[in-house]
């Protein structure tokens, strides 16, 4: 279901912002046809916390790991297929973060770092991203249940945040014009508040050219991403703002503003008991068996949520 927002005179029929409005976990898309230009914008508390919480990481990696999880939350809700998954991996051989894993499927998001203590203790307290990471790499790779393909692009983990090293991503491996904005902050009760926008040109298919040429091509690009550059973090951190209302803001003066269905969004993970289960069955019973503690149990540890799961050998 979509609606549009009409630009110039006439007021889009949005909840004005008010202390009691409240907007989060929760993905909007929206597209701008004579432009052709798509966005989404995005914002994260409680499912964040969920995520963060269950780690309890040093400032430094848990920041990090904040931009990650927004950031699939952006790209992830992209996904047309509802069954998809989205995941974003780092690999570095010599950084203080030596493995960091999120991914997005169906509204759920979830996540978690590895990192060398001791070369965070050495690092600045505010470490950059070469910092943490070294000569690191990013991949992104999309996984479509419906058709069982699954595409992959990995590009150097160059720029100054998580936000930049996506967007090359969409311009060196899909070859898609693409700004990328991710704020994170935390209010003063120290909940965390994350806001993400992405605006992307759509490629209008000419026969045997890349895609990259719309850019050099359509001048409409070139206004879509100053619009996008004026946007402010505390805009996209700001709960009382509705997400319309922000796509309001930038786009105002377009003929037509195409604004999708609203998604959820929300922590999860699949490391149920039932699901730890199925995948230990496929081990021989001396094999469970070597696997198991003292006490007959064999300690299932899940990354992604920090919980331990004792299932009897």
């Amino acid at each position: 279901m979509d609606f549009r927002l009409r630009g110039h005179d006439e007021r889009p029929s949005v909840t004005e912002p008010t202390s009691q409005t409240i907007e989060i976990d929760t993905a909007l898309g929206f597209a701008i046809p004579t432009r052709s230009a798509r966005g989404r914008i995005v914002r994260l508390g409680p499912a964040l916390d969920a995520v963060l919480s269950a780690h309890a990481y040093p400032p430094a990696i848990e920041s990090l790991l904040a931009e990650a999880l927004t950031l699939a939350a952006l790209i992830g809700s992209t996904l047309k297929d509802v069954g998809g998954q989205l995941t974003m991996q780092t690999r570095t051989d010599n950084g203080v973060v030596q493995l960091l894993v999120v991914d997005y499927r169906g509204g759920e998001l979830r996540g978690y770092v590895q990192y060398d203590a001791d070369k965070l203790a050495e690092a600045p307290a505010d470490p950059t991203l070469f910092a943490l990471f070294g000569a690191g790499y990013l991949a992104i790779t999309f996984d479509l249940a419906t058709t069982g393909e699954r595409y992959q692009g990995i590009v150097p983990l160059d720029g100054a945040t998580m936000a930049e090293a996506a967007q090359s991503y969409f311009v060196q491996s899909e070859q898609i014009p693409t700004l990328v904005r991710v704020a994170v902050r935390q209010d003063a009760a120290g909940r965390h508040i994350a806001g993400a926008l992405l605006l992307q040109h759509l490629p209008e298919g000419e026969e045997g050219r890349e895609r990259l040429h719309t850019k050099l091509d359509h001048r409409e690009w070139e206004h879509v991403a100053t619009l996008g550059h004026t946007v402010d973090p505390g805009e996209l951190t700001d709960p009382a703002l509705p997400l319309r209302d922000l796509v309001w803001r930038l786009f105002n003066e377009e003929d037509e503003v195409r604004v999708h269905t609203p998604i959820a969004l929300s922590r999860g993970c699949r490391c149920t008991p039932d699901h730890i289960e199925s995948v230990l069955a496929k081990f021989s019973p001396e094999d469970r068996r070597e696997m198991a503690d003292d006490d007959g149990l064999i300690q299932v540890d899940c990354a992604f949520c920090a919980t331990k799961f004792p299932v009897v050998a």
